[in-house]
This record gives C-alpha cells, structure tokens and sequence, in this order.
C-alpha cells in the first residue's frame, strides 16, 4: 500500500504574512493602478509549519487501489495522485479549514481539485499517461491573466462595477456556464479539468473557479479589499463576489470554506457515481443496504415494483462483474471519493458508507474494519441519541451488517466471491 493509502496525519499550520512577490510569469503586463491610491501594499497568507493535529483516524488501509492491481490492472497513476492530494490537505490547519476560499492559503485548491480529477481519469481510462495537472493549472491562470486586458478605468470607478466586471468577464466574455442536469447527466460539470475545457460546471466548480480569479487578481495588486463569494444553493444561480464590507447576516449561509468546498466537491462525485441510484430514502447506505437485503420491510420503507427492480438489477449488474454502466453509477469512482472523503476528516458516516460498498465488492473484511471504525468514532463523539427514523433505521442496518460480517467470517473466512475480480476489472457493460 502506497503512502497515500495509509493514517494521514493533518499537519498543522501557523500564518504570517510577508510582501507579496511579483510573479515573473505576467511580468510583461504593466503595473496596473488599484482601485484606491492610498491602499496598502497587498500581501499573500504563506504557511510555515506548525504543532501537528492530533490523528483522528487509526491506520487506514484503503482497499481500492490494491483490489485493482491484484485483478491485473496498474493503478500506479491513480496512486501518484491520490499521494498529491494528500500532501495538499496534510497542509490544512483547524483555522485553514474553516477559512473562506477566496482568502490566500497554503492549499491551491486549483491543484487539489486536479488530483481529484486526476485519479478519476486513471480509474476510468486506465491510460498509460496520466492526467497533466500542470496544464490544466496554466489554463486556469491564463483564465486569470485574460482579465488583465478587460480591466478599465470603468472597474477602477468602484468595488462594485469591479466584481461586476469580473462576472461579466467570466460569464459572459468567456461562456462558463452552471450546468443545470444532474450530475448523472452531464458528470463532466464535477472535474475541474471537464469544467475548464466545456465551460459548463457545478455551482462548487464555478465557485472554485471564481476565487481563483480573484485570489491572482489580489496577488496582482487589482484586488486591494476583502470579498466574498455568495454560493448559491438553489438550482440555478451563479456564485457571485461581493464586498465583504456590505454583507448581511442572511449571506453567512453562502459562505464556503475550504473544507466546505472539498467536501462539496467529493460529495457530488459520491453521489453521482453510487452505484445504486434507486430506492425508497434518500439515505445512499439505506440504497446499498437495501440491495444487499439488510433492511426489513416492515420498518416502514415500502418499496414501489420499480425501486425493487433498480435494486435488484444493481445487484446483477454486480454479480455478473459489471462495475459501471450509464446512469446507474460507477463502483470505483464511489469507492475512490469515499475514501477520499475519510482522509478529508469530514462525517464518521463517510466510513459506513464505504464500508457497505466494500461489502458489495466481496471484500468482507476490510468492510468489517470500517464499521467498527465507525461505530467506535461515532461512540466517542458523545451524542445524543437521535429521534430521526432514518438515522435510527441506519444504525440498525449498521448492526444487522456486522452480524452478517461477523457470520462470514466464522463459516467461511474471509476468502472473497469468485465474481470480486471481474467487478472490479475490465468489465464496462453499459446496459
């Protein structure tokens, strides 16, 4: 297992602040005058190293990366990504967390959002050359340098018509556009590297996009006062900046972190590629539960004769080692964005929700690992018992699920199905 598979340990960081450099890239643009004259000189956060965090996880060894290459394919690319991505978010402190994304930080979540693409890209063209991540970040900084030449003493009249010559310039002048289909419909719109090349992406995308620009155009000197960008949560709206000076308290909720934005990010490609789309609640583990008969009927979840025939297809699909087929979900892009999402620190529920898909790919005892995982990290956190019936119909699935595991493990060991190898091979069906 690659060192990108094993315990992260979130280093922490203190902030201090120094002059900001001239990037010899654009130096061929000349200084351009900022919207106030008498502002101080812009500066850029930088990270130096700091007491690290205390470890939240035990020793993890995720599953997906070896699973593949014991059924013979190479997953050294998707590894080498996986590995990038980590060393991006070891770089996150408690504080840097819960900063907004448009302020300098040491993660370029640019770049952490290209090795999340990256490592798709290898899971699914299991190409010999990989993603070039490099690439795709000149395109996102050429994206920023094309402002230069749309700045005008227009923008320079006031914050507003600034901000709002920036939307313009990025949503007008250069396309881009909020996908408005599911993600299963149009899944390009959750990679970074999709987005910059069809112009069309996820509200996150665009509002990574978005703060991208902004943070060069700070670094620059164009930008001298501090913003913010409003995430929309409705189906339709675009993310906008707006003066930090004139928010309201009803624009906290729009308000994204960094951690917000990972999460986000990785939660749309979970939920995009699980690999069952159909069932009764909108709980994924209950969808995946289901078609591993872990629920009971009788706890109030009635299934229609379509929900049941999703299911029940899922599972063949499974069985006759299909592993992703058109809009019913892709079992190693869920896998990898699970796995992904426990490394991030986020919900303990993320390690439940892998550990049941671990289970629909036969791997028994790495699922066991994880729910009891789970469950000791949810025990810890002191919680009041919840009143919800979904969550309550959860746990108890959580515990039928262990029994179950503990079963196999006592009648047959932990020697997986003959169907494990195709359903995590070569097999892409896409009926």
């Amino acid at each position: 297992m690659s060192s990108a598979s094993s315990v992260l340990v979130a280093s922490s960081s203190f902030l201090y602040w120094i002059p900001k450099p001239s990037p010899s890239k654009f130096s061929k643009f000349p200084s351009t005058p900022s919207l106030t004259p008498s502002s101080p000189p812009c500066y850029r956060v930088v990270c130096s190293g700091g007491s690290p965090q205390p470890a939240s996880f035990p020793d993890l060894s995720f599953a997906l990366h070896d699973a593949l290459e014991s059924t013979g394919i190479d997953a050294s690319h998707a590894r080498e990504a996986r590995k990038s991505f980590v060393s991006q978010i070891q770089k996150l402190s408690d504080i840097e967390r819960e900063t907004s994304i448009c302020i300098n930080r040491c993660v370029v979540l640019g770049r952490t959002s290209l090795y999340i693409a990256a490592e798709d890209d290898s899971l699914m063209s299991q190409s010999s050359v990989p993603l070039p991540v490099d690439a795709f970040l000149e395109r996102l900084d050429d994206l920023s340098m094309g402002y230069c030449s749309h700045y005008n003493s227009v923008c320079r009249s006031s914050r507003q018509n600034f901000l709002e010559s920036i939307e313009k310039y990025l949503y007008v002048k250069k396309g881009f556009r909020r996908s408005t289909a599911n993600n299963q419909a149009e899944p390009q719109a959750l990679d970074l590297h999709s987005v910059l090349t069809h112009r069309s992406g996820s509200a996150v995308m665009l509002s990574l996009i978005h703060s991208e620009i902004l943070k060069m155009l700070r670094l620059w000197g164009l930008l001298d006062f501090d913003v913010e960008i409003f995430f929309p949560h409705d189906p339709h709206g675009l993310p906008r900046a707006y003066d930090k000076q004139k928010s309201k308290e009803s624009d906290q909720p729009h308000i994204m972190t960094v951690q917000m934005l990972l999460e986000e990010i990785l939660r749309n490609l979970k939920d995009a590629f699980w690999p069952f789309q159909h069932g009764a609640a909108d709980s994924l583990f209950l969808r995946a539960a289901n078609a591993a008969n872990c629920i009971d009927k009788f706890n109030g979840f009635e299934d229609s004769g379509y929900r049941l025939a999703s299911a029940k297809a899922a599972q063949h699909r499974l069985d006759r080692g299909v592993w992703t087929s058109v809009h019913f979900g892709d079992m190693r892009r869920a896998l990898s964005a699970c796995e992904r999402l426990i490394l991030l620190r986020t919900d303990p529920k993320e390690m439940r929700d892998y550990s049941i898909l671990l289970y629909h790919c036969g791997l028994y005892e790495q699922a066991l690992k994880f729910l009891k995982l789970y469950q000791d990290m949810k025990s810890s956190s002191a919680q009041n018992p919840s009143t919800d019936p979904v969550s309550n119909l959860e746990e108890d699935t959580v515990k039928k699920l262990i029994v179950r595991l503990n079963l196999i493990a006592m009648e047959g060991g932990w020697t997986r199905p003959w169907y494990v190898r195709n359903y995590l091979g070569n097999n892409s069906e896409p009926w």
